[in-house]
């Protein structure tokens, strides 16, 4: 079942009297119960189509053009009011940075049940028990402990299982979690992946993550998307992706991995930089930093086709 479909999705902002759009003609299908994988690296517009998603765009002056579906309702055409109910119980987000993500003045445990509060007609007693059966299933040791907490007193790990229990408390159908991993060590990570993981299995969500880590997307995800400066290049289920990339960006992350065994000074780097909103180069995107592009990707912007394997790129060499 396709329960989050995106289609021609662009953002605008008015920068010093003239148009932006940081992002362009984004479109892809979410199925319930799966993960989905966003990478690409600082400045692609992943979090900006995270926040679009969720109508968040628009609180900031941005105009949302396009169509987001999720669960047969059109949510770009529904009132503010409407979206606020559907934020925190039907999609919820885990935000960048669970160290600056949670208030330091208040217990997590009250944080947790405030979320609870707004959108569930509980009593506090019931709250309560609710969160703390949360935070076991969680993992979260001596939960009756950590409740009474204060952010300062939890380690990172513990930290992000408690911005992830603020989402999960009222049982979202969605969850998007940007960078989630993105302050903690290795093993932590692995965790905090697994965890996902159980979560998608054991509720049947669907789960949007957003990462610059391309291993961590091979360890969970079922499909990725790749994105660069505003535009999708690569969709498709990951091992097709993974295995046999079709756009030269894709290919170039790839490269950038490094690996066991691999011989000094042997690392790839992909040439350049990521252009900036409103400073986008004609013509496909990537041009002035890829090692095949010709006349026509300096003039012509490719669209996201089909191809054989199942995936769809935006590449002028298909």
């Amino acid at each position: 079942m396709t329960f989050l479909k995106v289609k021609d999705l662009e953002v605008e902002f008015q920068v010093d009297k003239r148009s932006v759009k940081p992002i362009e003609k984004i479109s892809f299908e979410m199925n319930e119960g799966e993960i989905l994988g966003m990478v690409g690296e600082t400045g692609s517009g992943k979090s900006l189509t995270a926040h679009a998603i969720m109508g968040l765009s628009t609180l900031v002056g941005g105009k949302i053009r396009g169509s987001v579906t999720f669960q047969d309702q059109e949510l770009l055409s529904i009132s503010q009011k409407e979206m606020q109910s559907i934020r925190g119980s039907q999609i919820a987000f885990i935000p960048q940075n669970p160290m600056t993500s949670l208030d330091p003045v208040y217990r997590v445990g009250d944080q947790i049940v405030e979320g609870l509060f707004k959108h569930v007609k509980i009593s506090k007693l019931k709250a309560k028990q609710q969160v703390l059966d949360l935070m076991e299933e969680l993992h979260i040791p001596k939960s009756n402990q950590v409740f009474q907490q204060y952010p300062h007193q939890l380690s990172g790990g513990l930290k992000q299982r408690i911005v992830i229990a603020m989402g999960l408390c009222v049982h979202p159908k969605l969850l998007i979690a940007d960078e989630p991993t993105t302050a903690l060590d290795v093993t932590v990570q692995a965790q905090i992946m697994r965890l996902f993981r159980e979560m998608t299995v054991d509720r049947g969500i669907g789960l949007f993550l957003i990462t610059h880590d391309l291993g961590v997307i091979a360890q969970v995800c079922d499909k990725v998307a790749v994105m660069y400066a505003g535009n999708m290049v690569e969709f498709g289920k990951i091992d097709t992706v993974f295995n046999t990339p079709s756009h030269p960006y894709t290919k170039a992350l790839l490269d950038c991995i490094p690996y066991i065994g691999m011989k000094k000074g042997t690392l790839s780097a992909i040439y350049g930089n990521v252009p900036g909103a409103g400073t986008y180069p004609s013509g496909c995107r990537y041009h002035p930093r890829c090692p095949h592009s010709n006349e026509q990707c300096e003039n012509s912007m490719p669209t996201l086709i089909q191809i054989e394997g199942g995936s769809q790129v935006a590449c002028h060499k298909y």
